[in-house]
């Protein structure tokens, strides 16, 4: 699909206008009186989400389109995708002045309204297209949903179809067209070169686990984007109940969300060494799967007491992190879908994330606010570091007692990512239960525009 604004030049857009209820009566009167009659016939009350369109009374031409917007912009994360699926096909142009950070979001909402999942069913192309809204970047909007798509289309692939082999496939096709390196150590030589947590995950598998490390950009600061990319997940000798286990093709959605966000980086070709490390792998049952009880010895050296086989993610995320802490860059941001307590904290559309870094840490929530991408701070609290520490081995990947399971998976991350000063962990959800406007159920992005616009304050 291709998640792009009509032309500029475009004749005979229609024009758009975002009307709230309290004020349809004096918007109305500024239309030709054709229209206005209309509107007011057919009885536009500018409610949330009601669209209309009006002839302009010479020969049936659209004299204007109006939409009831102010208080769906209130209760809906993507205000205008709803118009662009309930309006016929035609190119529209935004008439109503918005500010900047309104305009583009209204602008990316109606991008994503695009978006289609259509690899195994056909699925209907949105007809109406809009002209980029005045003051709005249209490339950087472009962007932005170019790289959602990516992120939603991994996810939603099924894991017979998305495994590490074609999760490579998917990195590699991403270096190829923005010119970055790529490194992909796999199999048996994992253990070779130190990756032990990854390939104890993965082993089971038919399917070999390895880890995908691409780079791209020459100057500016280093930032290390680390992706849990668990393709599937049985739960391994904890075997997952039935309905756990329908969702874990998104388990990797992790990786998707670094992926996706590394395109959009690319794209707006920013300033920054980037660097991306995915441990994949895929968590299954056979004879030589890791077992509760025993202790691995992970790659800077830590054992840990595997208490849990379905606290697997913490694994392969321990060792990338480790390896990404050895060359010290300037950020490190891990992104996983780790635990359910922090869907339980939050809910399952705000992506919560941890850091100690303060400046970092409000940088993500003003961009969040701007950037219309909710995200929520939780604290590495030290005193629960005891939690994660058992009596034979130094830490444990699945503490008892299933309090605060959010926090301690991430102070057991944050043992891994020393000694880099900078580090952040967003522990995300990546699916939408409910269909929206703009967000169809299946694969969503969070946290990821947060993270984008956190890194474009730091380099203006």
């Amino acid at each position: 699909m291709s998640l792009t604004f009509a032309p500029t030049e475009s004749k005979d857009a229609i024009a758009l206008h975002l009307v709230p209820s309290d004020a349809v009566a004096p918007w109305a009167e500024g239309l030709p009186k054709a229209a206005s009659d209309w509107f007011a016939r057919l009885g536009f009350s500018g409610a949330p989400g009601q669209a209309m369109l009006a002839p302009d009374g010479n020969g049936g031409f659209i004299a204007a389109a109006g939409y009831g917007s102010a208080e769906q912009r209130k209760r809906s994360r993507s205000p205008l995708a709803a118009a662009a699926a309930t309006l016929p096909e035609g190119t529209y142009r935004l008439e109503t002045d918005l500010e900047p950070d309104a305009a583009n979001e209204a602008a990316l909402s109606w991008l994503l309204a695009g978006y289609r999942f259509d690899r195994y069913k056909s699925a209907t192309a949105q007809k109406a297209a809009l002209i980029a809204p005045a003051g709005v970047d249209a490339g950087r909007i472009e962007a932005i949903a170019s790289g959602e798509a990516l992120t939603r289309d991994l996810i939603n692939t099924p894991a017979s179809d998305m495994g590490p082999d074609e999760l490579e496939d998917a990195a590699r096709a991403l270096a190829s067209e923005f010119g970055a390196d790529i490194d992909v150590t796999a199999g048996n030589t994992l253990l070779e070169k130190n990756f032990p947590l990854i390939h104890a995950v993965g082993r089971a598998s038919p399917r070999a686990p390895r880890l995908i490390d691409m780079r791209w950009g020459q100057d500016g600061p280093a930032i290390t984007l680390v992706g849990k990319g668990v393709c599937f997940d049985t739960g391994g000798l904890n075997l997952k109940p039935g309905a756990s286990m329908g969702l874990m093709k998104k388990d990797m959605g992790g990786a998707a969300h670094v992926l996706g966000l590394a395109r959009t980086i690319m794209a707006l070709g920013l300033r920054i060494r980037l660097r991306v490390l995915v441990p994949a792998a895929e968590n299954s049952v056979s004879g030589n799967a890791f077992r509760p009880g025993d202790v691995l010895t992970a790659r800077n050296g830590k054992t840990i007491e595997i208490n849990n086989t379905d606290a697997e993610g913490r694994l392969v995320l321990a060792d990338a992190l480790a390896y990404a802490g050895e060359e010290t860059p300037d950020r490190v941001i891990s992104m996983a879908t780790l635990t359910g307590a922090a869907r339980v904290a939050v809910g399952p559309d705000i992506a919560p994330f941890f850091t100690d870094d303060e400046d970092l840490a409000d940088a993500l929530s003003a961009a969040a606010r701007r950037m219309a991408d909710p995200v929520w701070r939780l604290p590495f609290h030290d005193p629960y570091e005891a939690l994660i520490e058992p009596a034979i081995a130094d830490l444990d990947n699945a503490p008892k007692g299933g309090f605060a399971g959010a926090i301690t998976a991430a102070l057991f991350l944050r043992r891994f990512a020393a000694p880099v000063s900078s580090y952040t962990h967003f522990d995300i959800y990546a699916w939408n239960a409910n269909g929206a406007p703009g967000r169809p159920v299946g694969a969503l992005q969070q946290g990821a525009r947060a993270i984008l616009g956190a890194i474009e304050d730091s380099l203006s």
